[in-house]
């Protein structure tokens, strides 16, 4: 800035968090939504595909007008139970997918999915739609794409008394990898290029 006494002053510029650690990527303050709804938006405006994340069907019951531009929700409830978090088109295929995140180092825990949304996946891959899960391992800042069908084993073994949880090595194993890009921050259809074309 120039100031009328002639002296030019600059201000302490403060360092973003990604800047003050070590590894560019770590504490990037993302998450795992917020990064797929970047690249769900790249691929939009790319023309490569069109996914977008599902509304959550919600019923308002009661809004508070204190004034008149600015109403204030004050009660709502569900409509019905959600299915999965996005969907879209990509190659002329439906795709459907769920998006979950864990700070668990060891384990996902099944209990982040709902029977609901393994009917709504099965239905999907029973009429060719390509379905499957987004996980990602907070702790590790890795993002994994695990296909529906593989989730259904492990969920069919839990309802037969087996382990509640899919433990990280066994998602290592039975997934696949996505590294993190810039504009591509979460690039799931390099995988669907691989798996199904």
């Amino acid at each position: 800035m120039n100031y009328p006494s002639g002296q030019r002053k600059t201000l302490p510029v403060r360092k973003t968090s990604s800047e003050q650690g070590n590894n560019i990527f770590s504490n990037r303050g993302m998450t795992l939504e917020k990064d797929i709804n970047i690249t769900n938006q790249f691929y939009l405006d790319t023309a490569k595909a069109v996914i977008h994340k599902k509304p959550t069907p919600v019923q308002i019951v009661n809004v508070n007008y204190p004034k008149r531009s600015a109403a204030v929700i004050t009660e709502a409830y569900f409509k019905q139970a959600s299915t999965t978090d996005y969907n879209g088109l990509y190659r002329g295929k439906y795709i459907d997918f769920e998006a979950k995140e864990t700070k668990n180092k060891t384990i996902f825990p099944l209990a982040n999915i709902h029977e609901h949304q393994i009917d709504h996946m099965k239905a999907i891959i029973g009429h060719g739609g390509v379905c499957f899960m987004i996980i990602r391992f907070a702790a590790f800042d890795e993002t994994y794409f695990m296909e529906a069908v593989k989730l259904f084993s492990y969920w069919d073994d839990k309802l037969k008394g087996g382990k509640k949880s899919i433990s990280y090595k066994q998602v290592q194993q039975d997934s696949y990898l996505i590294p993190f890009q810039y504009q591509t921050r979460v690039d799931y259809l390099s995988i669907i290029d691989k798996l199904y074309f």
